[in-house]
């Protein structure tokens, strides 16, 4: 099976990592799958430096006829048995193309993020009545395909985005290290996030309630893991510089980027998720695996994922005393901590692990190239 996956994103966040790890899954279980992605973008880099053949394409408008009759061209010329779209902006080059070039082949797309806009004018119409399966990340993001396009039930597949649980896997990573890189004493708890800088992902509201916390209790420490996306730098210099202002100004860890996010997990003793919409939240999936009790907002994708007062609690989003009554819970019961972090473990085994998702999708690539 040859299959051609699109990301024309210049980002890198959760759509363009899955996009990244999706390629992977299927090649390792025996898919030949190629990228189409933006030159120069992370995904590109990350993908090239995997091996993964990458095709550069430099489109981020509708209709760019150009591009469109290039792609038209290299469809005819490779002969992919299913093509796969990870934005749904791509669809725009990619209905085109196939339209010019006559060809029936599948075309799957999964929806990461939901839309505001209705998607039911004529144009949209057409470009979605050739989308043959449309794949959503979470409940919040089916209901959304729904309410916006002309997709009907059955075109729409939930199946969740998904963690390497044998890369997350907290019996085979200790806390050791991480926490003595950044002076993080055995008795101190560290409570940390890993997210893109990016309005609405909650930083402000952990700063804040990381805050008044430090106040109240002297051995905590806060670690805050993540870098701004393109475009986005001025925001996390603000996030940054929030923190000078606070009286314990020293309890508080910016990471940047880091590659070694399993042994950060691993080094934190409470996990916080507090983004405002979320369609999904991998990196809450990651923690839960590394076996980490959390506390969520009660948004959007993530009641899929957490189960509160069963692997997490949830709090009200952007509701910063809301957050701190629930972390202390955490902080002051270390018992409760370690009982909700088994039952984490054990909620990602069963329904978020990568081979549940890669049977899944290779199902639903089956299924479409044999029908």
């Amino acid at each position: 099976m040859k299959v051609l996956h699109t990301c024309l994103s210049l980002s890198w966040g959760g759509m363009e990592m899955y996009s990244l790890q999706t390629a992977k899954l299927l090649l390792n279980a025996g898919i030949d799958v190629e990228i189409l992605c933006y030159p120069g973008s992370r995904l590109y880099i990350e993908a090239f430096n995997h091996g993964i053949k990458v095709y550069p394409f430099r489109f981020r408008k509708r209709f760019h006829l150009i591009q469109i009759l290039k792609l038209s061209r290299m469809l005819r010329e490779k002969h992919f048995d299913l093509i796969h779209s990870e934005a749904s902006k791509d669809l725009w080059l990619i209905v085109p193309a196939l339209k010019l070039s006559g060809m029936k082949t599948p075309l799957v797309l999964t929806k990461h993020i939901g839309s505001f806009i209705s998607k039911k004018d004529f144009l949209h119409e057409w470009i979605y009545k050739r989308v043959n399966i449309a794949i959503a990340i979470s409940s919040v993001i089916k209901r959304n395909l729904l309410e916006t396009t002309h997709l009907k039930a059955g075109q729409i597949t939930l199946l969740h985005d998904s963690v390497d649980t044998a890369r997350f896997d907290p019996d085979l990573v200790t806390a050791g290290k991480v926490r003595s890189e950044f002076g993080v004493k055995d008795h101190e708890i560290l409570i940390g996030m890993t997210s893109r800088f990016s309005p609405g992902k909650g930083h402000e509201d952990f700063l804040y309630a990381a805050n008044q916390l430090s106040r109240r209790y002297d051995y905590l420490k806060f670690i805050i893991i993540g870098e701004p996306s393109r475009g986005e730098e001025d925001y996390g210099t603000e996030i940054k510089n929030l923190t000078a202002r606070f009286e314990h100004s020293e309890k508080f860890i910016f990471t940047g980027f880091r590659g070694d996010i399993p042994e950060i997990l691993a080094a934190i003793d409470i996990f916080v998720f507090p983004s405002h919409a979320e369609a999904f939240g991998l990196a809450l999936v990651e923690a839960m695996s590394m076996r980490k009790p959390s506390v969520c907002s009660n948004s959007d994708g993530v009641l899929d994922i957490a189960v509160n007062g069963d692997t997490s609690f949830l709090y009200e989003k952007e509701n910063v005393g809301d957050l701190i009554e629930k972390l202390e819970k955490f902080i002051l019961n270390p018992l409760l901590r370690k009982m909700l972090g088994l039952n984490a473990r054990e909620r990602v085994l069963r329904n978020f692990n990568t081979d549940i998702f890669t049977a899944k999708i290779i199902d639903i690539y089956n299924g479409l190239i044999n029908r």
